[in-house]
């Protein structure tokens, strides 16, 4: 009886040969994993209780910061909890419960019961001013306004990613729509679509992001943005105009148009997929650039608003404070963990998509 065999796409190959790359298979497992984790910092890494009982009712103060505070369905006074008037303060409150006796009341604080945001002046000993260097309570320590390090890398590495992914998607829509269009009209739509094109290219990106800072209050999405219009898509329109030249002039380029098909049908079903080659393992490159470009623009003071977690801003603490090492060790050294990790998994999704057996990473 003769055995069957299961063909398998061309797609189904490149990630069976992705997956025999280890080095990139499991940083993409390892750095997905976090990513997919830092959404839930709020219940690992946060200065608002998990869980408070307090006269025979439950509260869930941290369930509401989870995934941008989307779950915040009610605001906690201090004063619900025999507290002054203001936010509760979760860690004063546990050990005013402890101290009560009474087991009915008690708190229960996530792992690291610091916040990204939390100024803890009036918790430094008496003398002592900040940034502190680590300890047991705060892991990488204290920045210059007593907030912990840790805590701010943590929730900085959830805002990198983030931004860096969706200037990268973002870019990738507008560059792979000009550059179908370009690539595959050709003539004069390329000669106007070019020259236009050239324009934005030499547009001063920094000089343009000093003018909105002075009269508009930077965001995520703005600079997010800015990138994107700026410069992200740029790159990304040559490489797929650069494939459907090549493309188009295939013969089932041909054979589709005699058979009646549709420009869109022509651009999208047809040349895109065989196009998607090389821009594909562009990605994992484009967005250590971006991560890179909103550090700098962190470090720079021209990135996110005061006070958002950020590597960044991080660097820049610890370039005015040389001596206290920990400002900035920490920021680079994640820093250099998660673009290696993203280095990782761009060399081997290149070499996935390579029809060339060897590459460098064996």
């Amino acid at each position: 009886m003769a055995q069957s065999y299961k063909s398998e796409s061309v797609l189904q190959r490149r990630i069976k040969n992705f997956k025999k790359i280890k080095q990139g298979y499991y940083a993409l497992l390892i750095l997905g994993g976090l990513y997919l984790l830092s959404f839930f910092n709020p219940l690992f890494v946060n200065d608002k209780a998990l869980v408070v009982k307090h006269e025979g009712s439950y509260y869930f103060p941290a369930v509401g910061d989870l995934f941008g505070g989307i779950f915040r369905t009610y605001h906690l006074d201090g004063t619900t909890f025999g507290q002054t008037s203001g936010p509760p303060h979760y860690r004063a409150l546990k050990k005013q419960f402890e101290a009560s006796g009474n087991s009915d009341n008690w708190v229960m604080m996530p792992p690291y019961p610091y916040g990204p945001l939390e100024v803890m002046l009036d918790e430094l000993p008496e003398g002592v001013n900040p940034p502190t260097a680590p300890d047991s309570q705060h892991f990488f320590g204290t920045d210059t306004q007593a907030r912990d390090i840790f805590a701010r890398a943590m929730y900085g590495f959830q805002i990198s990613i983030t931004f860096a992914l969706l200037v990268t998607v973002l870019s990738y829509i507008i560059g792979i729509i000009v550059g179908s269009l370009l690539g595959y009209y050709g003539g004069k739509v390329d000669i106007f679509g070019l020259r236009l094109i050239e324009i934005f290219a030499i547009l001063p990106f920094l000089f343009i992001v000093l003018i909105l800072v002075k009269y508009m209050q930077p965001s995520f999405f703005l600079l997010a943005s800015i990138m994107v219009f700026l410069s992200g898509w740029i790159g990304i329109t040559y490489y797929v105009r650069g494939e459907f030249y090549r493309e188009k002039a295939r013969d089932y380029v041909s054979a589709a148009k005699a058979m009646g098909a549709s420009d869109f049908k022509i651009m999208f079903k047809h040349i895109l997929p065989n196009a998607l080659t090389s821009v594909i393992t562009f990605a994992p490159f484009a967005i250590i650039i971006n991560i890179k470009s909103l550090v700098a623009l962190d470090f720079l003071g021209f990135g996110l608003p005061t006070p958002t977690p950020s590597w960044g801003e991080l660097i820049q603490q610890g370039s005015q404070n040389i001596t206290d090492w920990w400002l900035i060790v920490t920021p680079l050294f994640m820093i250099f963990i998660t673009l290696t990790a993203v280095t990782f998994i761009g060399e081997a999704v290149r070499q996935a998509f390579d029809p060339k057996e060897y590459s460098r990473l064996q």
